[in-house]
């Protein structure tokens, strides 16, 4: 059995916290190979490593003085290195890292040193093996990540590494330079390293104990998920519920291998699991909710619309033309309904208007705003009859009024509008009926 386990920045944001991650891996010999993400912050007005970084090599960018900028990264890390009792010098890193911001190296190099930095000491303190990414992890000249020559590359280097250390977040471009990918990239780094060893979990260790069931900023300690599909979890993080980079889902999925999301500061909770497919029953009807406000809706009504072949196609060729991407389109035998972002759409809506009516020549065409949309999101909805009815009975409890309902074919997902300022109610209550209830 072979294990991945990736440390957000939270959970190596101090000596302290680089000691609850050692007994972590120590504690199971499987935990072979390690992707550590750069030192997050140690406390709420902390100030996280990248950001010291990006600020560092914003000043040698400008051609000013980033001396002290770069002194202040250095004592991150030596704080750490004297709390771990390491005798690790990262001296010389430092001073090509000088070296390379004085000759303006590029920011995806500076914002990369923050995981090869930790990942240095990670090894030095774990006795493992450091393995650069940048010499396994490859994107294409477009700036594309290249998935198959990574995975061939660190099938090979790690083939017969007992245990290795593999910095999160960057690569290298064909010519050699850094590349990194998105913030929060390190998910995707263990992603593809459980991939590269055909891992048997990819255990992705954060703040928190697992994915929860809804935005604990609207719900207090709202109720843990125990296991998620894949297809679950891309819903819910579609509509902004996020533990980890969307992008780290594709490696294992490809490859069949689950995600345990843990918690560093409580290693003794299971977490939440996350697969491509299983039997285990839900322990709600509803996997998870998660929305997001902001959006508006363009209703088309005319008559017989039904029977005009290419009516949906021409509405949405006028969006498309206009640079506008669409969310959802609810229609009905006379009405169609198309929401976007509003403030895409804000600026651009006279020509949206204007381009319809060339188009398709409708009866009437309306808009409303400060729309939020929400997805109640679960396997077990198919099974369970009368899904639906408890959402909008739970709604009309609240007087909230159903804008817009799109169901998908699947029955694994809900979407309703409701407006911007029933959107935190509308949460609480749908909540409220399926786990509140249940408990």
């Amino acid at each position: 059995m072979k294990k991945v386990v990736k440390f957000g920045g939270s959970s190596l944001a101090s000596a302290e916290q680089f000691k609850k991650v050692g007994n972590i891996i120590r504690a199971d010999e499987s935990r072979r190979f390690v992707v550590p993400s750069a030192p997050g912050k140690r406390f709420s007005k902390d100030t996280k490593v990248t950001d010291m970084l990006y600020h560092c090599y914003e000043l040698a960018e400008a051609d000013q003085n980033f001396a002290k900028a770069l002194a202040d990264i250095k004592a991150r890390y030596t704080e750490i290195i004297e709390g771990l009792g390491l005798s690790l010098s990262l001296d010389e890193d430092f001073k090509i890292i000088e070296d390379q911001f004085h000759s303006i190296a590029g920011s995806d190099y500076a914002a990369s040193r923050g995981e090869f930095l930790n990942g240095k000491i990670m090894a030095a303190y774990l006795g493992f093996e450091f393995i650069d990414a940048a010499e396994v992890i490859f994107f294409k000249e477009n700036g594309e990540f290249d998935s198959e020559k990574t995975n061939d590359v660190l099938a090979k280097v790690l083939e017969n590494k007992e245990n290795a250390v593999i910095p999160g977040f960057y690569g290298s471009m064909p010519d050699g330079t850094v590349k990194t990918f998105s913030r929060g990239g390190s998910d995707i780094t263990g992603s593809i390293v459980a991939r590269a060893i055909n891992a048997s979990v990819y255990e992705n260790w954060t703040d928190v104990s697992g994915f929860l069931v809804a935005d604990p900023r609207i719900i207090d300690h709202p109720a843990v998920i125990e296991t998620i599909t894949y297809r679950e979890l891309r819903e819910l993080a579609y509509m902004g519920a996020s533990v980890l980079h969307e992008d780290a889902i594709f490696p294992v999925r490809k490859a069949g291998i689950p995600i345990n999301i843990r918690n560093t500061n409580h290693p003794e909770d299971p977490g939440t699991l996350i697969v491509e497919s299983t039997c285990r029953a839900p322990k709600y009807t509803i996997t998870g909710i998660a929305g997001r406000k902001g959006f508006c809706s363009i209703n088309v009504e005319k008559a017989m619309m039904n029977s005009e072949i290419g009516f949906g196609r021409r509405v949405l060729q006028v969006f498309e033309m206009n640079g506008i991407s669409f969310e959802h389109m609810p229609s009905g035998i006379d009405t169609l309904t198309v929401l976007v972002h509003q403030d895409e759409f804000v600026e651009k809506e006279q020509e949206v208007i204007a381009g319809i009516h060339r188009m398709t020549d409708p009866d009437l065409i309306y808009l409303e705003s400060d729309l939020a949309l929400i997805a109640v999101v679960g396997r077990g909805m198919k099974s369970t009859r009368g899904t639906a009815g408890r959402i909008f009975s739970a709604l009309a409890h609240q007087k909230i009024n159903v804008k817009m309902i799109d169901q998908g074919s699947s029955e694994l997902n809900i979407i309703i509008g409701v407006s911007n300022s029933d959107f935190e109610t509308a949460i609480k209550a749908i909540y409220d009926i399926f786990v509140t209830v249940a408990i």
